[in-house]
Formats: structure tokens, sequence, C-alpha cells
């Protein structure tokens, strides 16, 4: 076994695993594989093809598909086997002076140069594809006025020589994550698979002329025939508000009608049965600033009664991932479950739910096989990576049989346990342990305290991003606890701390890591924090109400909620649970972090990106600013051009160098060292 993995030039060089895909006929699987780009400064994606056929090493070995030079992504089959994708790259048959943008690209299914078969001026977004028919429905941003492709690239190039950058807003959201919304928004277009002797899909049809911002991140799904696009649909409000409900398009016509809306919820990710009649769907509610916090529900509609009914009657799971089974008679889904991320198998019609999966693995990408035998998925766990498995569709608490991967087989630098204790008001937590090789009674390893972000998630799978084997590999333990606010154990664990992020959380993490900290194989005496976003937010918290860690690194965090609730990138679904600082002030004063700066005393580490939209800049700026004010002894690590995440190779090599060295000087005394290119 090659250890150097857990070297960071070596780390950022890994593949992985992005996505997967099964064919109609289930023969053929497909999986977007990231690595590495040419010039190191970048990640690339291409499609992979995995063996799925039964052998006693998983099958052959994964063959590579695309080799393009920009990247691809979201593949998709044609019924004929066809594989569509993604890309960036350039035509070949396009003009000179015409630069490439995400476009509509297709393998043919015996084999050959993939060819682009579908392009718009804004671009190519997401993308489905009716199971019988073969009609491809995808989305494309396009500018108000456009009534076509030309409008819409006339009216491009007269912004870009006119020098127009300006974006006019005349309601929310204006930003998203790392990106600016607008001027131009997504519209739904279908086409016609190609023809006999075709090159290209048939001409695409603008089904949503009208739709403004009503289908940001949008999600739709075709009926089998591709004559229905059932879709999501942004609807306003109030007090730059919005629900979204579930409508369906006339893909002949570009009628429109409304499936289902409901007051106070959000209606997403629509997924229609193979055999046409049913619409599984998502069922949202954000909280109530009096009442109960956010809950989400898995449900389906009648497409002939209208009638609608829940998935899981009386179990409070958070379901997503959704996949139905070939016969339209059972839907595989995936929900956090007690640090794990479970596949279950629900039969709608009786509200019977079987966890499929028993390992303590966190699944994905769900892929039923259409003689209802398998379900092909991702599985990563804290101590495994992404890697294609495939399960057993009738199994009960049964286990995974891994493929031949495309990704990374890795050996990690240590062990992974389960820490578990009694919070002061008497409820079970529980965390995720990972120590490293060498730790034991005699020579007990430094603690380092993650809290996750969110705050609605459970830490219970893999990251690329805050990896904490790369702190194993140095001799550090980590701890991944699921406080107050985690999913996976009921809403009672949002309830506790609805409305009351820092005290609750604050009492949770404490006793957790006094449970740690307590084990032979801890070090107690040198202990560390770290948190990115909500993590980040306690992360702030924490440094205000105790001194036991000797460094604190403080990730994309929000620090004065009073000017957070305006600046983030949508501030509606924050004010459900928190209300707005003038009108109802109460919450801010008790949960933010700022108030309590003149406390701190912990070295602390500021990380954050200025392309941030989800916790912005500002909020870095302000904690940067006031620890300089009280005299604490911090640095801050600045990302021009990152957002909320550190996504290149290099910049994430950085930071990963940057905490290293932070934590080695304040938590074993070493000499600080600057790292390199800083």
């Amino acid at each position: 076994m090659v250890r150097s993995w857990y070297e960071l030039p070596e780390y950022v060089r890994l593949k992985r695993v992005d996505g997967l895909r099964l064919s109609p006929d289930g023969t053929r699987l497909v999986a977007p594989v990231s690595g590495i780009a040419h010039d190191a400064k970048t990640f690339h994606s291409a499609l992979w093809e995995i063996d799925v056929r039964p052998g006693s090493e998983g099958g052959a070995a994964p063959r590579r598909l695309t080799r393009g030079a920009k990247g691809e992504s979201s593949a998709g089959f044609l019924p004929d086997g066809s594989v569509l994708f993604t890309s960036a790259r350039p035509d070949p048959d396009a003009k000179p002076e015409e630069k490439p943008t995400s476009s509509l690209w297709l393998l043919p299914a015996e084999g050959g140069e993939a060819r682009q078969v579908a392009s718009r001026p804004g671009g190519v977004g997401s993308f489905t594809v009716a199971r019988d028919s073969g009609l491809v429905a995808f989305t494309s941003a396009t500018l108000p006025a456009s009534q076509n492709e030309e409008d819409d690239a006339e009216a491009r190039r007269a912004r870009s020589e006119a020098g127009v950058s300006a974006i006019l807003h005349e309601s929310l959201p204006v930003r998203y994550w790392d990106g600016d919304i607008g001027p131009d928004h997504p519209r739904f277009f279908v086409a016609e698979p190609p023809a006999d002797g075709e090159a290209r899909l048939g001409e695409a049809r603008d089904l949503t002329p009208d739709a403004g911002k009503a289908l940001l991140q949008a999600q739709g799904s075709l009926t089998p025939d591709g004559t229905v696009l059932i879709t999501t649909w942004d609807v306003p409000t109030g007090g730059g508000g919005h629900r979204s409900d579930l409508v369906a398009v006339d893909t002949a016509t570009g009628e429109r009608t409304t499936l289902l809306t409901e007051e106070g919820y959000d209606l997403s990710s629509p997924l229609v049965s193979p055999d046409g009649r049913l619409v599984a769907y998502t069922r949202g509610f954000e909280g109530d600033y009096h009442g109960e916090p956010r809950d989400f529900e898995l449900r389906v509609l009648d497409r002939e009664t209208g009638e609608t009914s829940p998935v899981h009657p009386g179990l409070e799971l958070w379901a997503r991932g959704l996949a139905w089974s070939a016969d339209s008679t059972a839907l595989f889904i995936v929900a956090d479950e007690n640090g794990r991320r479970p596949v279950f198998r629900a039969d709608p019609s009786s509200g019977a739910v079987v966890r499929i999966t028993g390992d303590h693995g966190a699944y994905s990408e769900l892929n039923p096989s259409p003689d209802g035998r398998y379900v092909y998925a991702l599985r990563d766990a804290w101590d495994a990576p992404p890697a294609p498995v495939r399960l057993d569709a009738a199994a009960a608490d049964g286990e995974p049989v891994y493929l031949n991967t495309p990704g990374s087989e890795l050996t990690v630098p240590g062990t992974l346990t389960e820490v578990e204790t009694t919070a002061d008001d008497g409820t079970r937590i529980r965390s995720w342990l990972v120590l490293p090789e060498e730790a034991s009674a005699d020579a007990p390893a430094p603690l380092v305290l993650w809290v996750h972000g969110g705050p609605y998630m459970s830490f219970n799978g893999w990251s690329w991003r805050w990896n904490p084997w790369i702190l194993a590999a140095r001799g550090y333990a980590v701890l991944l606890p699921d406080p107050a606010l985690s999913t996976g154990y009921g809403q009672d664990m949002l309830r506790r701390a609805w409305g009351k992020w820092g005290p609750r959380v604050f009492a949770d993490v404490m006793a957790i890591t006094d449970a740690a900290e307590a084990r032979e194989d801890i070090d107690a005496e040198h202990t560390a924090m770290m948190g990115g976003s909500f993590g980040g937010y306690m992360a702030n918290w924490i440094a205000g109400h105790t001194d036991r860690f000797k460094a604190i690194v403080s990730h994309a965090s929000l620090w004065g909620l009073d000017g957070f609730n305006a600046t983030t990138d949508y501030p509606p679904v924050w004010e459900h649970e928190f209300g707005t600082p003038l009108e109802r002030p109460e919450r801010y004063l008790l949960n933010s972090p700022h108030l309590h700066a003149p406390n701190i005393t912990t070295p602390m580490l500021v990380i954050h990106g200025d392309k941030d939209y989800r916790v912005p800049i500002g909020e870095g700026l302000r904690l940067w600013r006031d620890l300089q004010l009280y005299g604490v002894e911090s640095k801050f690590l600045y990302f021009p051009d990152e957002n909320h995440w550190i996504l290149t190779p290099g910049n994430a090599q950085v930071w990963y160098e940057t905490v290293f060295a932070f934590l080695d000087h304040h938590v074993h005394g070493k000499e600080w060292a600057r790292p390199e290119h800083l």
C-alpha cells in the first residue's frame, strides 16, 4: 500500500467519482469522475464506464469514455443506449468567433466520436430524457426579451459591445452560492432525439418563455412518452419570499397547468414513475418562528385521480435521492439515520418501508436495474471515498458488492469508531471519532473537534473538502459529532435548538467533547476546534464561551447575525426561524457570536472566500476586525476568488497547510511556519 495519498500534492490528484447513471437496458453504468487538470490548477470531470457484469473481482476494469479538455458531466441515456452529457468543449464545426458554452453532446451507443447535438447562447444546464420516446428536455439561461435563439445571441452581443454588465432586479434572489442571478434566467426547452442520419437533436422548442425567475434551480421529469414535463415552478409569496409549486407542461403546446400548490410548503424533486401514472415529490416545510422546525416529507401524486399520499407515514425520514423501481411499485430512497445514510425501499401503496443496507455507509445516486434485482449506487463513509456498488433490491440490512471503480481505493491511516454521551437534557449525542494509527493509552492523540455545517445535516460520509484522515496522518484524532439540529435523529433533535442555535448546540458539543477526552487514547490537554459555515458559527460561539481549546479555526462563518440576515443569498429561508432584527430582535441577541467578542482569548484562524454569497465576506471581515480590536492572537486566510468552499487544487493545499501550521503552533507549541506561496 502506497501511503503517499495523505500528502497534499497527491491528495488533490486522487480521482473522485461524482455521479452514476444506468442505461435503460441495465447493461451500461456511466460515472462522471473528476481529477486534476493538466495545468494542475483546476479539476475536470470525464465520463467512465463501469462494468456491471457479475464477477469475482467486481467485473472488468473501468473504461474512460471522454477526454475533453474542458471536462464532461451530467451523464444520461437515450433509449437506444447513446450517452448524453454536458460539456463546454469547443464544437469543431463552430465558427472561429463563437465562444464555447456548456452544450449537450452525444456518444453513439455503438462507439465513435462524441458530437454536439444541442447548444444555446446561454449554455445548456440540466437535462432529462423521456424513458420511451427519447424526447430531451433541458434548461438554458435566456435573456428576458429573447423570443428565439437569434434574439438571445444578438442581445448578448449588444450587451458585450456596449460594455454593460449591470443587472436590474425586481425580486429576490439576486445571488446564489457564488453566482449572480441574471441578467438571463433559465427556461425549459425540448427537442426530439436525432432522427436516422441526423447529427443533432431536433429543433429546440421553448416551453417556458414567460418563466422569469420561476425556474431557478428547477427540477424536471418527463413522462415516459415525453408528452408532459413536470417541473418545479417558483411563485412569489411577498416580502421577497417564494414557494415552489409543481406544474405540468404540455411538450407539444407549452400549455402549463399547476398540479400541486400548498401555502407554506415547497414542493420539489418531482420524479415520474416508469408507467407514467405517479409522481414522487418532496414536500418541504421551512419552519415557523413560533412553531415547528423545518421538515421534509416524501409524497406521491396520482396523476389520474389527483390524490396525494405520504410514502413513509409516521417515519421521520428526510428522504432524498429518489428512484422508482422499474415496475413502478416501489421507491428507493436515501435518508440520514443515526450517523449513516442508508437506502430504503418504500411501498407507496402500503406505506411499508424496509432498510436495504445495514452497514455504516452513506449512499447516493440510486439506479434500480430494469429486472428489479439490483440497485446500483455510490457508497461512501468516513473511512471510504465514493465508489460504485451493487445492492440487492429485495434485501433487508444487506451488504454492498463493490464494482471496479474508476476512482481511488484507499486505505485510511487509522481507525474509525463511535463515541456517545448524554446531554444535560437527557438526549443521546453520538459522534464519529477518527483515530490515528499510533493513538493509545501510552501515546494519546491530540484532539480536534469538528462541527458540521448546515446546520440541518449529519456528519455521515466522506468529505473531500474537510478530510479528517489528512489530520489523522499527522497524529491528530478528529471528533465528528451530530449535535442538536442534526438530521437522522428525528424532529425532536431539531426542536431542541430551533431558534436557539448557540446555547443548545454548545452544550451538546461540549458534552461529546468531554466524552471523547475521557478516553485513554485522547490527550485532553491538547485539543483544538474547527468548523465551517454553521460549524464556523459554532467555532465563533465556542470561542466566546470557553477557553478550553488551544486553537480555533473558523471557516466561512457567521459572526454578526444582524448583518448576515440581509446579505445572505436568500434571507427569507433564514427568517422563518429567526425573523428580522428590527421586528424580532430576541433571537439575534440570544444567538449572535459577535456579542461575546470581548470574552475571546483563544487564538483563532479566520478563513473566508470573497465569492461566498451564502455567508458573505462581510462576516469574515467583521470577525477579523473584532479579533484585532480585542487583541486576540489571530490570522486571516483570505481567498479573493473562492466561494463557500475552497475548490481549486492550489488553494485547497494552502488551506490545509495553513490549518496544519496554525494547529501545530498552538496545540504543540511548534514555531510558526508560514506556508509556501503565502
